[in-house]
């Protein structure tokens, strides 16, 4: 077939686009994880159509199925560039389109070995999975990395979720991929097919049954903050004076013995605060013997870049010095402009930060408690509880055991899109894969309290302001994953795309 003649007859390339736009919509529904798997045995059955066409026909296929899927999951970026950054219809959704398309590259060459591995065989299920994972880990390191949106945070609804704590999500990714591609021969051998499905699948749940952290001491009474802040309001002073008054008073009336307040709660820089914001919030912490963390713009200069600011979690803590964590991980545009793209941030009609990077390997963050022994948190801001492998890597490296995880996130640029239910699933993997419960404060949601397999105990409702008050058990250990990180994963990846290539050429 050739390319001239399959565009104009487009339908198998329209019928990917579909499918990768019902497998990225697939992930919010209930069980999603399990949904998905039979929609990937379809998306590798249309990429099979073009199994003896030319690489580039086949390139453009996978890029297909990786733009339906990624225009459909991404859509929310829609809501920030048009909605609240006042940019221009067109050039809004030509951005999302832009973005897509380079996520879509990865999809597309992930897929590969359905183009190459001519034999199809039981193996090239495992192939294609390792080939996925390999190409899923450099999505992840790529230009700083963006790997939202991939198949593994699902599965903390699906059937493979409970290998996070062994060998992490890209595990999860690999099991997903692999098991689709079984069923894909249920019509030609349904016991081969159907078979090592149920038994991975059981013996996956089995696994599910040990675990490698413990609880320890008593549980911590807290009180997440939802402020429910309108992200126009902090282009305004008196929507900025407004948010931190609001934070500020809730902080401050609390009892819990951790109070979180989200991503940029605070949100101008602590220099420039209402004079005694921080030293009467410093107050009460001294006199009610909390701990509180909450979000700001910090000051940290960058003498190589000239950056002056820090996207920072502070942490108040009675009679002790503050603790800060600067956000390490920035999100591209966001909160840094790559060189060559001040152009397209001219068009976005807000002030956007161009924030000074935090270390890789910032300390814990310790939560003193009145007559009992101090717990020590692990935070991540927004964005970074997209990276698995750099959160494990902390966690592995930590002076301190580490007793729960704490993210803090303002998804009020996104309106109500899927946004912050993908944010959910990934503190959800990032739960089973470290095995300790976590707290996710947020501006607008969702807020929630997770317990260490990933579950959900409380959230809030989206868009309402109150405070999510209740309680979590830390936990101490440290699981598979922490201790091995994504080492063993990539490399049976890596060994079985070497014995792809290897039987490829013998055969």
């Amino acid at each position: 077939m050739s390319l001239h003649s399959a565009l104009k007859n487009p339908t198998r390339f329209l019928t990917l686009v579909l499918f990768g736009a019902i497998l990225a919509y697939s992930a919010e529904l209930p069980y999603g994880g399990w949904i998905q798997i039979p929609i990937l045995t379809l998306v590798w059955w249309g990429l099979l159509q073009f199994k003896h066409a030319s690489l580039k026909h086949f390139l453009l296929a996978g890029l297909m199925f990786g733009l339906g899927y990624f225009v459909v999951g991404l859509s929310w970026i829609y809501i920030s560039l048009h909605d609240v950054g006042k940019m221009n219809f067109l050039l809004s959704c030509t951005a999302v389109v832009l973005l897509s398309t380079y996520t879509a590259v990865f999809f597309a060459l992930a897929s590969l070995p359905l183009h190459f591995f001519k034999k199809d065989s039981f193996y090239t299920g495992c192939f294609l999975a390792a080939s996925w994972v390999l190409i899923e880990c450099l999505r992840g390191f790529f230009l700083t990395g963006f790997p939202w949106l991939g198949l593994a945070e699902a599965q903390v609804n699906g059937p493979f979720g409970l290998i996070a704590p062994y060998l992490g999500g890209l595990a999860c990714t690999f099991l997903a991929v692999w098991s689709s591609w079984q069923l894909l021969h249920v019509r030609k051998h349904i016991v081969r097919s159907i078979a090592p499905v149920a038994l991975v699948i059981i013996f996956v749940q089995i696994m599910g049954l040990w675990s490698f952290t413990k609880p320890t001491g008593s549980p911590l009474s807290i009180e997440l903050v939802q402020g429910n802040f309108s992200q126009s309001l902090i282009f305004r002073p008196e929507g900025v004076m407004q948010q931190i008054d609001y934070y500020s008073n809730v902080m401050k009336r609390s009892s819990a013995e951790l109070v979180i307040a989200p991503e940029t709660a605070l949100s101008w820089p602590d220099i420039n605060l209402p004079s005694g914001t921080l030293e009467s919030l410093q107050e009460s912490v001294n006199q009610h013997h909390n701990t509180l963390l909450f979000g700001i713009i910090g000051r940290r200069i960058n003498p190589e870049d000239g950056r002056e600011f820090s996207n920072r979690a502070l942490g108040l803590n009675s009679n002790a010095l503050p603790y800060q964590y600067d956000k390490s991980h920035l999100v591209p545009f966001g909160e840094f402009i790559p060189p060559g793209f001040h152009w397209f941030v001219n068009a976005f009609n807000v002030p956007l930060s161009d924030f000074s990077r935090g270390s890789m390997s910032q300390p814990p963050f310790m939560i003193v408690r009145e007559g009992k022994g101090p717990l020590f948190a692990a935070i991540t801001i927004c964005y970074e509880d997209v990276f698995g492998g750099e959160l494990a890597k902390r966690l592995r490296h930590s002076d301190e055991p580490t007793n729960l995880l704490i993210n803090i996130t303002n998804l009020a640029w996104f309106g109500d899109s899927q946004a912050p239910g993908q944010q959910l699933r990934l503190s959800q993997l990032r739960s089973l894969e470290a095995g300790l419960p976590a707290l996710r404060a947020t501006n607008t949601g969702i807020t929630a309290i997770l317990g260490p397999d990933g579950q959900v105990i409380e959230q809030l409702p989206k868009f309402t302001q109150t405070s999510l008050i209740g309680s979590v058990q830390p936990y101490a250990g440290k699981t598979p994953y922490v201790i091995l990180g994504n080492a063993p994963i990539l490399t049976i990846s890596f060994l079985f795309l070497l014995m792809g290539i290897i039987r490829q050429r013998r055969f």
